[in-house]
């Protein structure tokens, strides 16, 4: 096809010169039956001419006589005058034809979706770009139009108008999807998946972000907003999808070199710049979310214990004397965590050497620490050992277990005796047993079932063995108040 304006060769797909930018403008293909009837008029045209001319000879009837010169100029000049009005008219019917034609977009569309059904992409896409020009509002048109350059293999094209359906505010909740749904083939198959999470990140549907959100890379979200807090915060961080959230508390860049988050970030006193960034299970990276924390939390009260340091020969107890509320504490030495014991009551000195810690702890904060060393020894002969031996021996005796392990039928089940403690009674305000000097001093041993199966649990049977005098009691308690019973 060549420019009328320059003469250049154009492609025919294109709707203007590439050399001189003159537009073309094109008039479709005229149908094949009118141009048929055309021809047929203007043949019966000529023969009436003809005939009128040669005169009426038919039938051997007696010839007309001839017409002088003159008068035959005329009729054939008035005939050449018909003759040029049928032409005329038949010209201006086609010509109106095919520009009624070029202007309608219903039979642009239908002749374009006939040559694509003929497997003629190119004038294909003429009469869909004209379809379009026409009815631009027409996504259908483009979405069948990016469907010929696929059949076409023209991935440009084809990409180019997918691309367009996406940008067009005229583009419905289905042609969304479609378009969508082809774009993200593409790039999948060309492994190009930081382009499909840059397209989702723009895509305001809601439910195709949804469909596909293992492909995107969205920043992190904060659960706490940056600002200035008086006490400690948990912060969170959250995504769509399935991959990996890296951060750093000190504002340098994170990378999966970074903290990898696993849990949340106790943001403790003190100031925070917390950026964080996403990696999605095909490895594309989100922009960095951040924010800053100034984080001034006021210490918390440190627990005061009612004894000192010291070595004793008489069993106390340990008593935090202030408020109890979130004081937890260890006896070997280490720091005390919310996983350490919980203080709830007081507690009985342990034989031998101790080290305790006190300290009163919320989330993320810690009062001072407070420690105490003990050593507790006790001038006696009776050791926990022959405690939990007399306690075993009574049940023995009793027939409450058949052998030293604790059996007592022909299942596995048994009877242990475990060393707990020892107490002085004549501490314990609430407490029935009369006792002077180191009378009141007492091991403590608690009954536990172990079953076939091995679980182990108390049953609730307490003994008391005097620390000095070895004698064997069972300890009971009703309304804070100890009973020792003999047995």
């Amino acid at each position: 096809m060549k420019c009328p304006n320059c003469g250049a060769e154009m492609q025919d797909n294109r709707l203007y010169c590439e050399k001189c930018g003159e537009d073309i403008h094109i008039v479709p293909d005229f149908e094949p039956e009118l141009e048929r009837n055309m021809e047929q008029s203007l043949e019966r045209i000529s023969e009436e001419v003809a005939q009128d001319g040669k005169g009426n000879s038919a039938g051997g009837e007696k010839k007309t006589p001839a017409p002088p010169d003159g008068e035959k100029r005329s009729r054939r000049k008035a005939m050449a005058g018909w003759i040029g009005i049928a032409v005329l008219v038949v010209i201006l019917t086609v010509t109106g034809v095919g520009i009624f034609r070029y202007f309608s977009p219903d039979y642009q569309t239908r002749r374009a979706r006939q040559t694509a059904e003929q497997g003629k992409y190119d004038r294909a896409v003429r009469y869909y770009t004209r379809a379009m020009e026409l009815d631009s509002f027409n996504i259908d048109l483009k979405l069948e139009l990016a469907e010929v350059y696929f059949l076409k293999n023209d991935k440009v094209n084809y990409e180019y108008w997918l691309r367009e359906i996406v940008a067009d505010p005229n583009t419905n909740g289905e042609q969304l999807e479609s378009a969508y749904g082809k774009l993200i083939a593409i790039y999948r198959a060309r492994e190009e998946y930081q382009a499909i999470s840059d397209m989702l990140l723009t895509c305001q549907n809601e439910s195709i972000r949804t469909a596909y959100r293992n492909y995107l890379a969205e920043p992190p979200q904060f659960s706490v907003a940056g600002g200035e807090y008086d006490e400690v915060q948990a912060l969170k961080l959250t995504v769509t999808g399935k991959g990996t959230i890296y951060y750093t508390l000190d504002g340098t860049r994170p990378d999966e070199r970074s903290s990898k988050y696993t849990a949340p970030i106790l943001l403790e006193d003190g100031n925070y710049l917390v950026r964080a960034v996403y990696v999605n299970e095909n490895g594309v990276v989100s922009k960095i979310a951040e924010a800053d924390y100034q984080i001034t939390v006021e210490e918390l009260e440190a627990p005061e214990i009612n004894v000192d340091d010291g070595d004793y020969d008489t069993p106390v107890y340990i008593t935090v004397t202030n408020d109890i509320e979130g004081v937890y504490y260890t006896t070997d030495g280490t720091t005390p965590t919310m996983d350490s014991a919980h203080y709830t009551e007081p507690v009985p000195m342990p034989l031998g050497v101790s080290h305790f810690k006190f300290a009163r702890l919320e989330i993320g904060r810690s009062s001072e620490i407070v420690e105490r060393r003990f050593v507790l020894e006790l001038d006696t002969d009776v050791t926990p050992e022959t405690a939990v031996d007399t306690v075993r021996n009574n049940a023995l005796d009793t027939g409450k277990i058949t052998d030293s392990s604790g059996h007592f039928d022909d299942t596995e089940a048994h009877y242990q005796y475990q060393y707990l403690c020892v107490v002085n009674f004549s501490e314990i305000g609430d407490s029935s047993i009369d006792s002077t000097d180191r009378s009141g001093i007492y091991y403590l041993v608690a009954e536990v079932l172990v079953d076939a199966q091995g679980f182990a649990g108390r049953t609730g049977n307490y003994y008391a063995i005097n620390a000095y005098q070895g004698s064997c009691f069972k300890l009971q308690t009703q309304d804070g108040i100890y009973t020792l019973v003999g047995i």
